[in-house]
């Protein structure tokens, strides 16, 4: 199903003189596919630790790290780049991007295996916590990656994804565990708004409890502080953006979005109308 959907839009997009649409759908559904599955030489080629290993193994030394990381580099660069030259000729001097993705900066989070999307689809900006600052507070990088996003590239879509076991809410939870990162801290305070609302509304019997339910109320807090960046504001008024909150479950892979209609997070099943937290249009 993913399959088919991305071939029709890679087909339906211009074609350089001497190609075919046949050809360029079948190439970026490769890459994609090549993407998604994450076919590296090193990863098949390292023994994967059992859940009995996992937390007990030995890190790896930082020159073993750094040989991972380009042994993954040349695989892609001498197997798989050759394979899909010609889409990535396609992208060399444009994007046109379906969505943004604003995600958390965690290593377990990778918004294009997540969504089955290609190289090209999602504009994606990261960092600790998926944070937003509200316009005018912090006009540093997430604030010019938005702005850049909606009136540059005309994105349809902003999507916040939090996630499970996120070390940032722990941190939010845990202030103390921030004594030696000033500027994490500093950073978190723009989840000041949902911790407040978790302490003064959730009767949460554990930590695990409140940290599924701040991830939740963060994830809305982001959103209200998008909706403050006058190019997003303007945009979801006349009926050209849409806003989208999402929690996305590391050890399940579900996905619950937020319905700003009626203030709950719903699952991503595929059988049901797709969550929306944008307000109704004006203009």
């Amino acid at each position: 199903m993913v399959g088919s959907v991305f071939q029709k839009r890679v087909a339906a997009q211009p074609v350089a003189a001497g190609g075919s649409d046949y050809s360029f759908t079948v190439c970026a559904c490769n890459i994609r596919c090549h993407f998604a599955q994450g076919i590296y030489m090193s990863d098949k080629q390292k023994p994967q630790p059992t859940a009995s290993t996992a937390n007990t193994s030995p890190a790896e030394s930082a020159d073993a790290a750094l040989h991972h990381i380009v042994d993954g580099f040349l695989h892609f660069h001498h197997e798989i780049f050759p394979e899909q030259e010609a889409f990535f000729k396609k992208l060399a001097t444009a994007q046109s991007p379906r969505a943004m993705f604003i995600a958390c900066a965690d290593s377990r989070i990778v918004p294009e295996l997540i969504t089955q999307s290609a190289p090209g689809d999602l504009f994606v900006t990261r960092n600790v916590g998926n944070v937003v600052p509200p316009y005018g507070q912090m006009n540093g990088g997430v604030s010019t990656a938005i702005e850049y996003a909606v009136l540059a590239l005309g994105v349809q879509h902003i999507i916040i994804c939090g996630h499970s076991d996120c070390g940032a809410m722990r941190a939010v939870l845990n202030p103390a565990s921030l004594k030696k990162m000033p500027t994490v801290k500093a950073w978190l305070h723009h989840v000041e708004v949902a911790k407040t609302m978790v302490q003064d509304n959730c009767n949460c019997a554990n930590e695990s409890e409140s940290m599924h339910v701040l991830t939740e109320e963060n994830v809305i807090a982001q959103l209200q502080h998008l909706r403050t960046h006058p190019s997003v504001a303007s945009r979801m008024a006349s009926g050209h953006l849409f806003i989208h909150g999402w929690v996305y479950d590391i050890e399940t892979s579900a996905i619950k979005a937020y319905d700003a209609d009626t203030g709950t997070f719903r699952p991503l099943d595929g059988t049901n109308p797709i969550p929306s937290a944008t307000p109704k249009a004006r203009f």
